[in-house]
């Protein structure tokens, strides 16, 4: 998603709040700042800088450590609300799981986040079979798994999404494709994220306009 952003507008910034190594600052360590929630400062310091309007997308990398304080923070400072006043539309993209501590997160999510700021991401990697049915609704991002040989291969450190796409001239390539329908999909994405903002800007909730126009 970051080297999707970069290459869409240019600019981007990330803060890694993920223990697990290697670390997105190691992929992408011009546009990433390490970033904790683990006391006062360290909160200030990541949240302030998300709902500033400053036409640069951000994007967090949680990791499961600080899942539960970094959304229970949210909660506590009124984060979704302060966004919609600032016009900035955050998106969590929640990585399913079989496991209790999956469904535990994702129930904690659906009861805190809008609908429309939900979206669930079946990675065939990380998540084998189909997806369960709690998790599967109106928005889901599908990433089908590759090979292990080419997992191997963009595990790399070095490895870019978007230097793969402009430097491998034969588009019939697995990885090739396979890098550009997430592209695609992360570019539907966030076209119906400028839809939000647009339709926040002039004041209108769209969640309850969609809703008028079902009924």
């Amino acid at each position: 998603m970051s080297e999707f952003l970069l290459l869409k507008n240019g600019t981007a910034l990330s803060f890694d709040v993920n223990l697990k190594e290697p670390s997105l600052l190691d992929y992408l360590p011009n546009i990433t700042e390490t970033a904790d929630v683990i006391d006062t400062y360290g909160k200030m310091q990541l949240m302030d800088p998300l709902i500033i309007h400053d036409r640069v997308a951000k994007v967090i990398d949680l990791g499961f450590h600080a899942f539960d304080e970094f959304f229970r923070m949210c909660e506590e400072i009124g984060f979704m609300k302060e966004t919609a006043r600032c016009y900035v539309a955050p998106i969590i993209l929640f990585v399913a799981g079989a496991d209790r501590i999956s469904f535990r997160g994702y129930e904690m999510l659906r009861r805190r986040i809008p609908p429309a700021s939900l979206v669930t991401v079946h990675n065939e990697f990380v998540l084998r079979g189909e997806l369960p049915e709690a998790m599967d609704g109106e928005r889901v991002l599908r990433i089908p798994a590759l090979p292990m040989f080419l997992k191997r291969y963009i595990d790399r450190v070095s490895f870019s999404f978007t230097g793969y796409l402009r430097n491998e001239k034969d588009w019939s390539t697995e990885l090739h494709q396979w890098i550009r329908r997430n592209y695609s999909m992360f570019r539907d994405l966030d076209s119906s994220v400028m839809l939000r903002k647009a339709y926040r800007s002039r004041g209108t909730d769209i969640d309850s306009l969609r809703y008028t126009r079902a009924t």
